[in-house]
């Protein structure tokens, strides 16, 4: 489609935008929610000003829902406060990080009508840095221990661990298995890196998945590992909202996929340091072209 530029200046725009488009959602716009998402994003450099992203997923299409300031927990409550009845009972879930602000946020005003899935992604994230911690105190205790020789041989090995895969090819395994005979500790940590990974891509229930990780977990504290110490407190502590992610198997990468559309937002834009202007921008970029000129091809 081709693109016509017109000689307007930014404060017209920013005028026009002021004129036309609201600070706040219009819910009686919207029919159904279907699955919320709630993450932070930096509204300046160095992680500060933060505000809340509150977008919902119908139908793989996300749209923008409300931009809070902060993440107090209190801010995003009266948020949710004014959400109709009639569409808080179309949410079929919420996705969020481990943020307790959030997660408490949500139980306040949804009780437990509507599941809380803590997103599988940052999950795994937690426990595959505990896996990189303890291959990083391994990697040092062989530099001692193994001449230059021996451990430049490892090379290999350790750059393929890196990549930092569920499964290896048996080309791979061979490669590795090299850095295993002589780290046995590493080699259980990625066998229990791997089980737990191998519970997320398994279609069970949740009752299912929480007898599955309670056996990890006793697998894991029966060894000799503690890398896993602080993972499995984690682990214990948002059990429900973990293993609610296998209910519909809903996660946060719609969510993650927005902030990356603001983040390109941001760097493009001027004069988004308030919440009203960014959410008044994303209302443009996510429905700009239906309202203002229906029929238009968006390819």
């Amino acid at each position: 489609m081709s693109v016509v530029k017109q000689m307007i200046d930014y404060h017209t725009v920013d005028a026009l935008i002021d004129r036309y488009i609201e600070t706040d959602i219009d819910f009686s716009t919207i029919k159904t929610l279907g699955v919320l998402g709630l993450d932070e994003i930096s509204m300046k450099k160095g992680y500060r000003d933060f505000v809340t992203l509150i977008t919902y997923r119908v139908d793989d299409k996300v749209n923008i829902l409300g931009v809070v300031n902060g993440r107090e927990m209190s801010n995003v409550i009266l948020f949710l406060r004014t959400i109709p009845i009639s569409l808080r009972n179309s949410i079929r879930a919420v996705c969020c990080d481990l943020y307790d602000g959030y997660m408490n946020a949500c139980k306040a005003v949804f009780k437990k009508t509507i599941p809380i899935v803590a997103d599988r992604f940052h999950v795994r994230k937690l426990y595959r840095n505990s896996l990189i911690s303890l291959r990083k105190s391994e990697l040092k205790r062989l530099r001692k221990e193994l001449t230059a020789e021996e451990y430049a041989e490892l090379k290999s090995a350790i750059s393929l661990l890196r990549k930092q895969k569920d499964h290896f090819t048996d080309e791979e395994k061979i490669v590795i298995e090299s850095l295993f005979s002589v780290s046995p500790k590493l080699k259980q940590g990625y066998q229990f890196s791997r089980q737990l990974s191998g519970i997320f891509d398994s279609h069970i229930s949740p009752e299912v998945a929480k007898e599955k990780m309670t056996e990890w977990v006793n697998s894991v504290t029966t060894s000799e590992l503690t890398c896993f110490n602080r993972f499995i407190q984690t682990l214990v502590n948002y059990q429900e909202q973990i293993t609610n992610y296998f209910i519909a198997r809903h996660s946060s990468g719609f969510v993650e996929g927005f902030n990356n559309r603001v983040k390109v937002l941001k760097r493009r834009c001027y004069g988004l340091s308030e919440p009203t202007k960014l959410f008044q921008r994303l209302l443009v970029d996510t429905t700009g072209i239906t309202r203002f000129a229906p029929g238009v091809a968006t390819f």
